[in-house]
């Protein structure tokens, strides 16, 4: 509910001297910027950004919000280049100009977009163009705990143009399933949004699903805003996105995965997530949960890029078994901090793994079967037992003396890793492919970056060989991967792995055991009682009421798939818990589309309430 600031003036009549607005501390990040500033009594505030040398442009109103203490305002979808921000107060729809402030110079930087998902994609994935800005046409839907279930949008549905008047984020995405939306959408995160507070969810196993159709672009982007944007108790699942990009969140308790891209999904951008425990699941391996970003199923054309793995148990599986290819995957910039394994584990697919951080890895990290073809280069693994295993060979078997009992990760067909100027420190076993030694090696090692391994290199159960797809111009993005004893330093650095700036999260797992793959009980802790300092947007009170209605009115009715609002009234939907489900004057608010339950839908003049047994 707004406040009125008429009210605000009327309770406050005597408004003392304004001082400048206090800056507190302003930055700039990836395409991104923000500024912080201390709030005075009585007073609202507008802020404005421009590039240096440029005019002032309005920020969206949700982009202002408040941490009790402290105000603070986001701006996204920035070209790389110079900016300022300005701060003005506001008293009595006036700006007061004067006492307005500005930041520094901020210099923001450019996504790095190497990768699969980029290749040959030259419109950009998700919402935004390869300039950091938002596509043309674009919507901007802002997302937190009291509206993820009202957030309102109408979605075109058919080929003829025809648009259904969407309430709650799932639904919104449901409706993107047709085909048929034509325009980018750009989903913000505010704050911590709990599984308890989404409309309802597309996945029973996994939580929030974006689907599309196969061979249509969706052009979506599921982004944090500023350093604590949080989903908690839920994932998110892809399924035949094409043109999905999510990034700059963390994902804390998810039902399965932290992320699932399953079933035909491509040109895929996952960067800049924090990937915590998810419930636990039956298996005496899934004590951390499923996994924390899956890439399966015949997705193609994916990156998985800048995240950070807190102590994660599968940290990233890629490929299951029925691909038909071509699936071409690449994972950079990764901090896997304190994980188990699966850095990833490989089935069927072609993947470039590159500056990768392996920091205190318990049981190993790259694993090829099934006949995958892994490039690993210009990684840095620090206390990884196992840099890189083949499926029933090499050290997977103690190079042939266990076969039967001692497979580390996997009794399917192997594949071939390609190694190339990688690092090493505390790691126990790594065998190469040597003259001597054709058939029990845990990789093949390049001598040069452009080598191809030889047909005649084969893994011993399968018998395939690598596809050098590294090699093929025609197949391989172009590349300079950064110098791998430079890798720790930069997924740690202020522009590195996780969310922006390293996020709202006061915790770090340095000390932690390397070698121990058992919950770390501080941190689960911490994921359990993690509290977002988000309180509202500013200028807005959060929360819903129960509802306490007894007034008819006789000008509404409910036919069983639509509300009937003849005279075009204002009127909003409620469930009978209180939450409200959107506002709209149209004279036919369809409802088909809403779970079984029992809402409430309200006007001035009175209210309807009615039971949607679809």
């Amino acid at each position: 509910m707004k406040k009125s600031l008429l009210l605000l003036i009327v309770l406050f009549a005597c408004v003392s001297m304004q001082a400048a607005v206090q800056i507190t501390n302003a930055g700039a990040w990836l395409e991104s910027a923000f500024v912080e500033w201390t709030p005075q009594q009585n007073t609202y505030y507008h802020v404005y950004v421009r590039p240096q040398g440029g005019a002032y442009t309005a920020l969206d109103r949700e982009l202002l919000r408040e941490y009790g203490s402290f105000c603070r305002a986001d701006v996204l979808g920035l070209k790389a280049g110079s900016y300022q921000l300005k701060i003005v107060p506001v008293i009595d729809n006036v700006e007061q100009s004067t006492e307005a402030t500005e930041t520094a110079i901020l210099t923001v930087k450019a996504h790095d977009r190497n990768g699969f998902a980029h290749f040959n994609y030259p419109n950009g994935v998700g919402s935004y163009k390869n300039d950091g800005t938002l596509k043309d046409g674009a919507k901007v839907l802002y997302i937190h705990k009291d509206n993820a279930a009202s957030v309102e949008m109408d979605v075109v549905i058919d080929s003829k143009g025809n648009r259904r008047h969407c309430v709650g984020i799932q639904h919104i995405l449901t409706a993107y399933e047709k085909g048929f939306a034509d325009q980018p959408l750009a989903i913000r995160i505010l704050g911590t949004i709990e599984a308890n507070q989404i409309d309802s969810f597309g996945s029973k196993e996994e939580g929030l699903q974006i689907k599309g159709k196969v061979g249509v672009p969706m052009e979506i982007t599921l982004e944090g805003v500023g350093n604590d944007a949080v989903i908690r108790g839920f994932g998110v699942l892809a399924r035949q996105a094409e043109s999905l990009e999510l990034r700059n969140f963390a994902i804390m308790s998810a039902l399965d995965d932290c992320i699932s891209l399953d079933t035909k999904n491509s040109h895929v951008w996952v960067h800049h997530l924090d990937g915590f425990y998810s419930q636990p699941g039956s298996a005496s391996d899934q004590k951390k949960g499923d996994g924390t970003i899956d890439v399966k199923t015949n997705s193609q054309y994916v990156t998985v890029a800048y995240n950070h793995f807190w102590d994660s148990g599968k940290s990233a599986m890629c490929g299951m078994k029925s691909e038909s290819g071509p699936n071409y995957i690449t994972y950079h910039h990764n901090w896997f901090d304190h994980s188990d394994s699966r850095h990833p584990r490989v089935r069927t697919m072609s993947v470039h793994v590159y500056n990768n951080y392996y920091d205190g890895v318990a049981k190993y990290g790259v694993g090829s079967t099934k006949a995958s073809s892994v490039f690993v280069e210009n990684n840095y693994f620090r206390n990884c037992p196992h840099p890189m295993l083949i499926s029933m060979q090499g050290t997977d078997t103690k190079n042939g003396t266990d076969e039967k009992e001692a497979p580390t990760f996997s009794k399917e067909d192997g594949g071939i890793i390609k190694a190339f100027n990688n690092v090493f420190t505390g790691s126990k076993t790594l065998v190469y492919y040597s003259a001597t030694n054709t058939v029990h090696f845990d990789a093949y090692l390049a001598q040069t970056r452009d080598e191809q391994v030889p047909a005649t290199v084969v893994c011993k159960q399968g018998g395939t060989s690598y596809d050098n797809f590294d090699t093929d111009a025609s197949l391989m993005p172009v590349i300079t991967p950064d110098a791998p004893e430079d890798v720790p330093a930069i997924v740690k650095s202020e522009f590195g792995a996780g969310r922006m700036l390293h996020s709202d999260v006061d915790f770090s797992l340095e000390g932690a055991s390397d070698s121990s793959s058992d919950i770390n009980e501080q941190l689960s802790a911490f994921i359990k009682n993690y509290q977002s300092g988000f309180v509202s947007i500013l200028g807005e009170e959060g929360g819903h009421s129960d509802i306490s209605l007894t007034k008819e009115d006789s000008d509404l009715s409910f036919d069983g798939i639509s509300v009937l609002n003849p005279k075009g009234k204002v009127i909003r939907l409620f469930a009978v818990n209180g939450a409200c489900l959107g506002t709209t004057s149209r004279t036919a608010f369809a409802v088909d589309y809403l779970p079984a339950g029992t809402y409430i839908v309200a006007s001035e003049a009175g209210v309807l309430r009615f039971v949607n047994n679809k």
